[in-house]
């Protein structure tokens, strides 16, 4: 089959579309025919040479894909051959077939179109895990989400909308900060000019934000902290500003608050099972009722993998980018 290997680390045209042996399947795992593969910031870190796959992954990058199962281990008992599914994977996402365990994908809604589904598991896995499982967003809470215009942020505004919760975002342009509005976004913030601890302290009146994700990192530890409601959270899962995290630690005491930093590639079979469940369980019904949708960027076939991920590194795109086969 062919993959999208990175002989040497480098530039987005270090990737290179080669030949690679078939996976072996296990009892457990099942065999897709890859759709798509959704593109990542861990893409990009992993083609820099920054972020490799974890052992008895394949070595090529890709967190996610969609596609048709052509194949089920001994002892698989919940997708069949022919079966609609998107799946999480540890890496290996970008070729023209993926092999996972069967507890790690998930069936695509027929009303979904089976490429868009590519863009779902780490988006809803991660804003799942963070935002509602480890933070615990309830009904009526702000969320402030940083690059409310990417993936996880188109992600984050509509499952926190549906939960009941009001958003605030950040977006370096008046384009994005719409798109985040029509996904349902009630409080708009130019980072670019824009100071957005004052402008969640004007918004909620005096509350501040009860859980800000954060994928800026270093840069925003302070502010994030000045924005944070009393009992906030603060769910770091990026550090794309490469900087350390200062700030006053009696600021975050008084406020009573939080600050988490998690991943989701490194953690045990078993969290990101349990994670994935979760969503079959709660997030899921929103999506097969229409209620939830993924946005899409834009689609490149494998041949032009290079030119989604300049896409990305520039940060020019709304929503999920995704490779077609």
């Amino acid at each position: 089959m062919r993959a999208i290997l990175v002989p040497v680390p480098g530039g987005p045209d270090a990737l290179t579309l080669s030949t690679v042996a078939d996976l072996e399947v296990g009892p457990r795992d099942i065999r897709i025919r890859v759709a798509a593969a959704g593109v990542n910031r861990a893409d990009v870190s992993q083609r820099q040479g920054y972020y490799p796959s974890p052992a008895g992954a394949p070595v090529w990058p890709g967190l996610e894909v969609s596609g048709i199962v052509t194949e089920v281990g001994s002892a698989v008992t919940l997708f069949a051959v022919g079966d609609r599914v998107c799946a999480l994977l540890a890496g290996g996402g970008y070729a023209d077939e993926a092999v996972v365990h069967e507890e790690l994908a998930l069936p695509v809604p027929d009303a979904i179109d089976l490429v868009d589904a590519a863009a779902l598991p780490e988006a809803l896995a991660t804003v799942w895990s963070n935002v509602f499982l480890a933070a615990g967003l309830q009904s009526g809470e702000t969320l402030l989400v940083h690059g409310g215009a990417s993936g996880i942020g188109t992600t984050a505004i509509q499952l926190a909308r549906l939960a009941g919760a009001r958003v605030a975002v950040t977006a370096g342009s008046p384009e994005k900060l719409a798109v985040c509005r029509e996904l349902g976004a009630d409080i708009l913030i130019d980072y670019r000019s824009q100071d957005f601890p004052a402008e969640i302290d004007r918004a909620t009146d005096g509350h501040g934000a009860d859980v800000i994700l954060d994928i800026m990192g270093g840069s925003y530890a302070a502010r994030n902290v000045a924005a944070l409601a009393l009992d906030g959270r603060i769910m770091v899962i990026a550090n794309q500003s490469g900087q350390d995290a200062v700030f006053n630690p009696m600021y975050l005491m008084q406020k009573r608050g939080r600050y988490w930093g998690t991943t989701l590639r490194a953690r045990p079979f078993a969290e990101k099972a349990a994670i994935i469940a979760a969503l079959r369980t709660d997030a899921w019904p929103w999506l097969e009722s229409g209620a939830f949708r993924p946005v899409i960027d834009s689609r490149y076939p494998f041949n032009d993998a290079a030119s989604a991920h300049r896409r990305m590194e520039a940060s020019a795109h709304v929503g999920k980018i995704v490779l077609v086969p």
